[in-house]
């Protein structure tokens, strides 16, 4: 299942606007993706809660609008360079993301409700490939998860019963690219690690 898409949705919330240079500093310090991604997974963290008010400052209503037929996509901002992108997605009750990896490395961070990630690896005997599950994790609000190709396949789902909202930054230009997915699984899958 493709996001659907909004590309510049609304203005920046003054919080996200600080997130944005906060990532700015640390994408340009021309480190390698592994070490980008936990860093920019370290300025995210405390971005994700709400403020003591329970207010949320990190994006306006209309960043937190959702779609009712897939996962919605609302693309935050897209550095002129391609260097990195911060994208909000909105998750209803019930939808996920097929099997997949990513262009670049990736940020996610929970910011309400709940995410359901399935994590796997791709096995080969050179002549069939299939995949194996090797995770489950439940990210709650607050959580992040950072993580650079290879080895990045897996799905990510809202298994629970409200809106889940997650904020994501990618490695790459997601309003030239339209999507972080690299490749989509369709390879038979099973529970064993």
């Amino acid at each position: 299942m493709t996001p659907s898409a909004t590309v510049g949705s609304d203005r920046l919330t003054e919080r996200m606007t600080a997130l944005i240079g906060e990532i700015r500093a640390v994408v340009d310090r021309g480190l390698p993706p592994e070490l980008t991604a936990y860093l920019v997974g370290e300025r995210l963290a405390p971005h994700l809660l709400a403020g003591p008010d329970g207010a949320d400052a990190l994006l306006t209503a209309g960043q937190r609008e959702g779609d009712p037929d897939r996962y919605r996509q609302h693309v935050l901002h897209a550095e002129p360079d391609g260097g990195f992108s911060v994208v909000a997605l909105v998750w209803l009750p019930g939808q996920e993301t097929p099997i997949h990896d990513h262009v670049s490395w990736c940020v996610a961070g929970v910011h309400q409700g709940q995410e359901s990630e399935t994590r796997y690896r791709l096995v080969s005997d050179g002549r069939t490939a299939h995949l194996v599950e090797t995770e489950h994790v439940v990210g709650p609000v607050g959580s992040v998860a950072a993580f650079a190709p290879p080895g990045d396949i897996h799905l990510v789902r809202n298994a629970c019963g409200s809106t889940a909202i997650s904020i994501h930054v990618y490695g790459a230009d997601i309003s030239r690219l339209g999507t972080s997915i690299r490749r989509v699984y369709r390879l038979p899958a099973d529970g064993r690690r």
